[in-house]
């Protein structure tokens, strides 16, 4: 996981103590570093996907770097990523239940 990823999944939790279980769940989890050349990447997928017309943020790139140079899957609900995938079509998404969405 990516400290951007835990930082998103622990912000806006109203009360403290769900705050904290969840805070101790996701500790079993390691940070992954991210290194200059997914941020290269990351510019690079930006790049291609404006080029045919999809716009997205630069931490929703960020991620697919990350994802693409280790080659994992990525989970999320975001309908965003399914249009990235359109253009980046070495992204991988982790199929989720329908009940999830």
């Amino acid at each position: 996981m990516i400290g951007a990823v835990r930082q998103e999944l622990l912000s806006g939790i109203r009360e403290n103590a769900q705050f904290v279980r969840l805070r101790e769940a996701l500790r079993s989890y390691d940070d992954v570093g991210i290194e200059t050349a997914d941020h290269e990447e990351a510019a690079q997928m930006s790049n291609e996907c404006r080029r045919s017309g999809i716009a997205g943020s630069s931490i929703d790139f960020l991620l697919c770097a990350v994802a693409k140079r280790r080659k994992w899957q990525l989970f999320t609900t975001d309908d965003d990523f399914k249009r990235y995938t359109s253009i980046l079509t070495e992204l991988q998404l982790l199929p989720i239940q329908e009940s999830l969405s």
